[in-house]
């Protein structure tokens, strides 16, 4: 790993090792309370069948892994970067837990019926070859299933929506950690993103076929459905 990369790997395991104790009360605090209802529609519009094996891509406390379980689903894998989030979601009795990279994950190719990512392509440094590892251990014919903030179409609504995101994340970083920065990485990592339609064009592009889309307040947050 060249040593720049190794430094943004090292930096976001630290950030996200720090959050992990507060991790779904910002989430859901950053959503209205919404965050739920949108991982939600991301499983139901995957229509998996009671057989599948999924991954959850950077699951966090594992929300997605509880969801699919939810709905039938005999094996789920959950992946992180942060141990601490592992634990978290192991012990809600989430998933299988592994620790690793999405850049180099570490499974056989076509592994999983389907591959869900909870704002987590935002935050990779290659995201095209991110997409490439998904894609690696999905099955033909499988799904990515993918919830994450974007930039809004609209050129007015944008800096407002980029403002919102700012002040919110420094609020809540001064309140709960005594640092304003710790919760402005959304803003920052997003500020280089893309919108809802060019991350689909992206997605069409990297060969993925029937990409749909459907969007939240205003463009600024979007649930991805996409079949290898």
């Amino acid at each position: 790993m060249p040593p720049r990369e190794k430094t943004d790997w090292l930096l976001m395991r630290q950030l996200f090792t720090a959050v992990a104790p507060r991790y779904d009360l910002v989430t859901r605090l950053f959503s209205f309370g919404m965050d739920r209802r949108w991982k939600t529609i991301g499983v139901a519009g995957a229509s998996l069948p009671a057989n599948s094996l999924a991954l959850d891509l950077a699951c966090g406390t594992g929300d997605f892994s509880r969801l699919v379980r939810r709905n039938g689903i005999t094996r789920v894998v959950a992946l992180d970067l942060t141990e601490r989030m592992l634990r978290l979601a192991k012990a809600d009795g989430a998933a299988e837990a592994v620790c690793g990279d999405a850049a180099c994950l570490p499974f056989a190719g076509a592994t999983f019926d389907c591959v869900l990512v909870g704002y987590g392509l935002r935050n990779f440094p290659h995201l095209q070859q991110t997409l490439a590892e998904i894609q690696r251990v999905t099955k033909p014919g499988g799904l990515l299933v993918s919830l994450d903030f974007f930039l809004p179409e609209n050129r007015i609504f944008r800096p407002v929506y980029l403002a919102y995101l700012f002040v919110q994340g420094a609020f809540w970083g001064l309140l709960l950690h005594g640092k304003p920065r710790t919760y402005t990485y959304i803003w920052d990592s997003l500020r280089s993103f893309l919108s809802i339609g060019e991350f689909s064009t992206l997605l069409r592009r990297a060969g993925y076929r029937d990409v749909r889309s459907r969007g939240f307040v205003g463009g600024g947050i979007a649930v991805h459905w996409a079949r290898r």
